[in-house]
């Protein structure tokens, strides 16, 4: 299953037998499936079969409508064949009667035995047979109007995941960054603390190394963010996989953005550096970004 936006639109027109149809379908956004169904007056009786069908969709607020053209219940003329050959024979019969008679006579022309009155006839379908072909068509009319949504939702989900995987590599770039900042943080830690206390002490001022040695390990532990890194790498290669994956992927990817949301606060409480605070921070943007495009996702 290819990656899926819950926003699209589509429309289906038809006509039989003389009624003229129009289906046309609006998603957006939402946390489960809401339909929303508006039904020409007289076909209320195909809502459980619509939503069935459109159950398909998965995720999203989904309005769809069916309009019927009133003109559809026009009667219309049929041809009835025992009258025409009525009336032919009765043709035949008075043109043998004026020949026999000396008359002239003339070709008659079709048209004229069709205006014979009963030969033409103005008849309304069978309610129930043309009903059932209605029913029939509007069913297929509103599985082409759901495939045509649903190819719209996937042309929109395939651009959605491009922008995804394009945050997702500026994600793993920072946190490359994050990880050189982290480095050059610990190599500098041991010389800000020398500073510290001997701006505390005095100039000149020694402090036992073992007690220094102490100070720094806590300090590398309080500072250390190896683990934040190594876990935003895992949730990149998650939120990829997804991506690549066949399942549904809006709602997962919505949860790991919480978790990638957690890693960059961590990371930014736990900088002691300019460039470790940038990191996180760009960190934050860019899961913001991530965050507003997977809530588009089915």
């Amino acid at each position: 299953m290819a990656l899926e936006s819950m926003t699209g639109f589509a429309a289906c027109d038809g006509e039989t037998d003389g009624a003229r149809w129009r289906w046309e379908a609006r998603s957006v956004n939402g946390r489960g499936l809401d339909l929303r169904l508006r039904l020409a007056d007289g076909w209320e009786a195909l809502e459980p079969e619509v939503r069935r069908r459109a159950a398909a969709l998965g995720r999203g607020s989904v309005s769809i409508t069916l309009k019927i053209d009133a003109a559809a219940d026009a009667a219309r003329p049929s041809l009835d064949r025992a009258a025409l050959a009525l009336a032919v024979a009765a043709a035949a019969e008075a043109r043998a009667a004026a020949e026999a008679a000396g008359l002239p006579t003339a070709p008659i022309a079709p048209e004229r035995l069709l205006a014979v009155r009963g030969v033409m006839e103005t008849r309304r379908p069978d309610a129930a047979t043309d009903a059932e072909a209605t029913r029939a068509a509007l069913l297929d009319g509103l599985d082409r109007l759901l495939a045509a949504l649903t190819a719209m939702r996937r042309d929109e989900g395939a651009r959605l995941g491009e922008a995804l995987a394009a945050i997702l590599d500026a994600v793993e770039a920072e946190t490359a960054r994050a990880e050189a900042a982290h480095a050059a943080q610990a190599a500098a830690a041991p010389a800000r603390l020398r500073e510290k206390v001997a701006a505390l002490l005095g100039a000149g001022a020694e402090v036992a190394e073992d007690r220094l040695a102490q100070e720094l390990a806590l300090l590398a532990v309080k500072a250390d963010v190896r683990e934040e890194i190594d876990r935003l790498r895992v949730h990149v290669a998650a939120a990829r996989a997804l991506l690549a994956g066949r399942e549904p992927a809006g709602r997962k990817l919505d949860f790991l953005t919480q978790e990638f949301n957690r890693e960059a606060n961590t990371l930014c409480a736990k900088a002691a550096s300019p460039a470790l605070t940038d990191a996180g921070l760009a960190l934050k943007v860019l899961v913001d970004q991530m965050r507003e495009q997977a809530a588009n996702l089915a």
